[in-house]
């Protein structure tokens, strides 16, 4: 099963067979977790970056998307602005919007 059919069917179990709820749950989602990436993008500082990190991990956590929770968890713990942990998580949302 792909991500986007576990997350729509994970959707679908927490408000039922909505599908337009369903819809806007899941823009709801890839938008707030584009902003949390594009936080750690501009993070000024240690705590900033990790923070953004954390946050995008616990939202991913909360809609199961656990290889986007994976990749925040690891950037969180590396250095700010980490080209590789920013393009985990650019590939892993990519992956998300397909």
């Amino acid at each position: 099963m792909s991500f986007e059919q576990a997350l729509n069917t994970s959707l679908a179990a927490a408000v039922g067979d909505d599908q337009a709820l369903v819809a806007e749950l899941r823009g709801a989602f890839l938008e707030s977790a584009s902003r949390h990436l594009e936080g750690m993008q501009r993070a000024s500082s240690d705590a900033d970056w990790r923070e953004a990190g954390l946050r995008l991990k616990g939202l991913a956590a909360s809609f199961g998307a656990t290889a986007l929770m994976a990749v925040a968890g690891h950037a969180a713990e590396s250095r700010r602005g980490d080209a590789t942990a920013l393009g985990e998580i650019e590939r892993a949302l990519t992956v998300l919007t397909i």
